[in-house]
């Protein structure tokens, strides 16, 4: 009679999966803890150095996560607006571009499915690029095909401020969802073959996007609305339109967005931030000693690999094992689950997994095939989409605002 598993052999047995089917994680921001904390100076933080206790991100510890494919976001604030939002996303990806040509032995450029495959054979770290809200086009489809061009394979249509064409889920209702130009933002991103991220945005704009879309969209960092209620997460009849659409909900570790007893605590923790005039999302040295204070005398609930497992299996209930993917969020927040500290955590939540019964074939799909698939067959609509659709030249302006 064999012995049951133990907790070093479940992760054991995580780490043996994740050397076959790595994770592909959908967001990062790197970048911009890069622009925050160093102008950009690699020197500065050189992640072919440790970089704990500074930032969720190296590449030892990615490696040691079992990390195989990793979209960094090329996010700006909303802060930033028109031309300067636009300036300041060429910036970001400068600096991933930079990241490329430094650590070319361990990071390779992808812009195609078939580029994370080669990455995955060759022992490198497939790198991708993602913008994180609309407000990164300025309401220019010209300007959203040239990041295209610039390698950016997926836009969250929002960040936590809505667009002039699209309702983000952080922000009072502008549009009711998509606005007619956000419908045409969405038809141009699937003619380019750009994944349309629904992370960020109103229930009302997924909804709308889902109409849409021809090509699968995906959820880049978000979780079960079911499972913890907050307007960050998937409804569930989003999530059961994700199997007609062929999209992928890649679920996130932000404790406040996942273990519905942080929601409370980090909206204390985001006014006190406020108060002492920084913003709620600074990770600087100087705003997480304020964070790490007000934590002193109000301790935090604490998420764990169990509370984002928790997520998963109620998310592969609704939209089923083909539809579901991880999107940690690492250096976008300023807390992280016990267990998923940093992106070496990886193998604790699928260790999780297998004590839960999930399977190896299961387990691939959500760490690896699901979100390579998805970009596969946005690249196959977009071939397609090509030879019978040109480039739209639609504005704000003409869709909007149409003479009466």
């Amino acid at each position: 009679m064999s012995r049951p598993a133990s907790a070093s052999d479940r992760l054991a047995e995580a780490l043996e999966l994740l050397a076959s089917a790595p994770v592909v994680d959908g967001h990062n921001d790197l970048p911009w803890a890069l622009r925050k904390h160093a102008a950009y100076d690699l020197d500065r933080l050189d992640i072919a150095a440790d970089q704990t206790g500074a930032l969720h991100t190296d590449l030892a510890r990615l490696r040691a996560g079992g990390v195989g494919a990793q979209f960094w976001s090329v996010y700006v604030s909303c802060e930033l607006t028109g031309d300067d939002a636009v300036s300041a996303t060429l910036e970001q990806i400068d600096i991933v571009d930079q990241l490329l040509d430094r650590y070319a032995a361990d990071l390779a450029p992808a812009l195609t499915a078939d580029d994370m495959e080669s990455a995955r054979k060759e022992g490198r770290i497939a790198s991708l690029k993602g913008a994180e809200g609309g407000h990164s086009v300025n309401n220019s489809l010209a300007t959203l095909r040239a990041l295209h061009t610039l390698g950016v394979r997926y836009m969250t249509l929002t960040h936590n401020d809505n667009t002039a064409w699209a309702d983000s889920a952080t922000d009072d209702p502008g549009v009711g969802g998509l606005s007619p130009f956000g419908h045409e933002v969405v038809r141009e991103m699937n003619r380019i073959g750009m994944l349309v991220d629904l992370s960020h945005v109103a229930a009302t704009t997924m909804r709308d996007a889902l109409a849409t879309a021809v090509a699968p969209v995906i959820f880049s960092h978000s979780s079960s609305r079911a499972v913890c209620d907050h307007p960050r997460n998937i409804p569930d009849d989003v999530l059961a339109q994700l199997p007609a659409n062929g999209g992928v909900a890649m679920a996130t570790f932000v404790p406040k967005f996942i273990l519905p007893a942080a929601v409370e605590w980090t909206a204390r923790a985001d006014e006190n931030m406020r108060a002492h005039g920084l913003h709620h999302l600074d990770t600087t040295p100087a705003a997480m000693k304020i964070h790490r204070a007000f934590e002193a005398e109000n301790p935090r609930p604490i998420a764990t690999a169990a509370t984002v497992a928790d997520h998963l299996d109620h998310m592969r209930e609704v939209a089923g094992i083909d539809h579901i993917g991880i999107g940690g969020d690492y250096d976008g927040t300023a807390f992280t689950p016990a267990g998923l500290d940093d992106v070496a955590g990886y193998p604790n939540l699928i260790a999780e997994l297998l004590t839960r019964g999930w399977s190896h074939a299961d387990l691939a799909k959500l760490t690896w095939s699901n979100a390579v698939r998805a970009l596969r067959d946005a690249e196959a609509v977009s071939r397609e989409l090509r030879e019978t659709r040109a480039p739209s030249n639609a504005t704000l302006d003409s869709l909007d605002s149409p003479a009466s």
